[in-house]
């Protein structure tokens, strides 16, 4: 299982634009091939700062969904509201507690 967690901030004026994105994608990401879920927390003191946390089955499952339609015309809508360049990290579990 593979962990994606993408930070990105966004233009003060723009978060409730990137909001109205991330409600009419969601669910087509969340069911997308290989996708166990999809999660997007926002910064308790900076609310311009927005973390999406997705877990997949394999990394090939995430390259297929960064490859896709969707992902693509997601993101351009997107990146054009940010602030700051966003940062992307792919994880595994090591260790987890209940």
């Amino acid at each position: 299982m593979i962990t994606r967690i993408v930070k990105m901030t966004f233009k003060p004026e723009q978060v409730e634009s990137f909001l109205d994105i991330f409600e009419n994608s969601a669910r087509h990401i969340a069911s997308f091939e290989g996708c166990l879920s999809l999660e997007l927390v926002q910064g308790k003191d900076n609310k311009n700062i927005f973390f999406t946390i997705s877990k997949w089955n394999s990394e090939e499952d995430l390259q297929k969904y960064r490859n896709s339609g969707l992902f693509k015309e997601t993101w351009a809508k997107t990146k054009v509201l940010f602030d700051d360049k966003p940062q992307a990290w792919s994880t595994v579990t090591r260790y987890k507690v209940k």
